[in-house]
């Protein structure tokens, strides 16, 4: 956060030259900012921020945050996920106390984001817009400022686990159906088919997540 007040200024000259000091962040007034969809986390212990000397604030803490998220998963394990994260302070209206920007472009919030986002997991980082615009409640209009987060699923663990096993065995379910074994055998081999397939149907329920309104394709057919 940066912030300016111009009631905290001095001339470095008559100060040894002394153009910036640290000092607890209840000792001055800091913009008090939440996050909307935020249902839980950490913060940091970092209490203090940087004052310079032509009134300039500046303050870093570091937020482990869980966020609220829609997910669409009709066209799962091949979906792409776009979640929300908006800060915003419904303490100072817009119109006459405190607008909020950001300083950086999107293109360099998503290369520092890249950067940061390094473990070769199920999720890939693809892309980070922003959005500023004003909140209207009750009578004030707030502030408030939302990036959205792109996240592509990665998709080759389910392909291996889930749909060539899914594959094979519909395809030895046609094999065995049209094959010149006996009625017996079909009949013993369908049985099989059957567990197999309901094995397969309830290991794709326990991965399925369930903040989702419609059930992805391949869970329906």
């Amino acid at each position: 956060q940066e912030w300016k007040n111009t009631f905290a200024t001095w001339d470095p000259q008559d100060f040894c030259n002394i153009s910036k000091v640290v000092l607890p962040t209840d000792t001055y007034w800091s913009p008090p900012i939440f996050i909307l969809e935020r249902v839980n986390g950490q913060n940091s212990n970092l209490d203090y921020m940087a004052v310079m000397h032509n009134g300039s604030f500046d303050s870093t803490q570091a937020f482990q945050v869980t966020l609220t998220c829609s997910l669409m998963i009709l066209k799962f394990p091949f979906d792409t996920q776009t979640c929300n994260l908006s800060i915003a302070s419904f303490l100072h209206p817009a119109v006459t106390d405190l607008v909020m920007k950001t300083r950086r472009t999107p293109a360099e919030m998503m290369k520092d984001s890249q950067s940061y986002f390094l473990t070769d997991g199920e999720w890939k980082f693809t892309n980070l817009s922003i959005i500023e615009y004003i909140e209207e409640l009750g009578d004030g209009e707030f502030s408030v400022v939302t990036y959205v987060i792109s996240m592509e699923r990665q998709p080759t663990l389910y392909i291996l686990n889930l749909i060539l096993p899914a594959c094979a065995l519909y395809l030895l379910d046609m094999a065995v159906l049209f094959g010149p074994s006996s009625l017996e055998d079909k009949a013993n081999f369908q049985i099989a088919i059957v567990l197999g397939s309901s094995m397969l149907a309830v290991i794709l329920n326990n991965i399925l997540p369930t903040s989702s309104n419609k059930p992805p394709v391949i869970g329906t057919h």
